[in-house]
């Protein structure tokens, strides 16, 4: 019988399974930490830069979490095929703020700043849950364990701080905005997340060697998620409720204690 976990003991067991799942999502960090970076040097706003780059801390944590979990393994990282580089697929799309954009030594506007709070509160969304999946599976794992749990609170930090600071913007009267874009945005991640899950499962299969008709099962799987999502699973990630953690990006990031 399919379920989660064995698909994912199933990665989990084989190594160049392991390897290409480890590699894409140490990029998808990588580039996110990079990301967050920039943007919390082009930030006017005293209160929320320092948030910023936490946040970006925490990404490149991530990234060398998952590049820690291959040494222990004796692997290294391979090349992340482009079909499967969700960062960058949205960025194609005009989702965020682009590459280009930040390259520039230029102040962002406070529509610039919507647009990067619209696009991590969507994706933040996708990241908080994929790791409460993964914690569900490998919380108590001997290997990958305290790495998930720790991997995990951050991302549910993300979406409380994400949460907290469109509600600021809103209540100084950018409302509206924020809703068409928090709409533009989830629109296009549900698409995004279905072609790069549909992509990974066809990497995944072709390593494990998948029968024909169970990757046509998972294929299916994905498609059902996605029919779910475009008639109404989407507005979970468009609405802003106030969190209970407050200010949970505020502070230096926690030591490391993975390695």
């Amino acid at each position: 019988m399919l379920s989660a976990r064995s698909l994912f003991q199933e990665i989990h067991d084989d190594d160049e399974a392991f390897r290409l799942f480890c590699s894409i999502a140490a990029k998808g960090e990588d580039q996110g930490g990079w990301e967050n970076g920039r943007i919390s040097r082009l930030v006017d706003d005293q209160w929320l830069a320092p948030r910023i780059a936490r946040h970006g801390a925490d990404e490149d944590k991530h990234g060398r979490i998952f590049n820690a979990l291959l040494r222990k393994r004796g692997l290294s990282p391979v090349d992340v095929p482009d079909d499967t580089d969700y960062t960058m697929i949205l960025e194609r799309q005009g989702i965020g703020l682009a590459h280009s954009r930040l390259r520039r030594d230029e102040p962002l506007s406070e529509s610039d700043v919507i647009t990067y709070l619209a696009h991590s509160r969507v994706t933040e969304q996708r990241a908080a849950e994929q790791m409460q999946l993964l914690k569900r599976v490998f919380g108590h794992h001997p290997e990958v364990g305290h790495a998930v749990r720790m991997i995990s609170n951050d991302e549910d930090n993300h979406l409380a701080y994400c949460h907290e600071e469109l509600l600021r913007l809103a209540h100084a009267g950018h409302g509206r905005r924020i809703l068409a874009t928090l709409q533009e945005t989830a629109r296009a991640e549900i698409s995004t997340y279905r072609d790069v899950s549909l992509a990974v499962m066809a990497h995944m299969g072709a390593i494990l060697r998948w029968p024909r008709a169970k990757s046509a099962v998972l294929a299916a799987g994905v498609h059902a998620v996605f029919g779910y999502e475009r008639v109404a699973g989407w507005h979970r990630m468009t609405s802003l409720t106030m969190p209970e953690r407050l200010d949970a990006l505020g502070g230096p990031p926690p030591r490391e204690t993975f390695a």
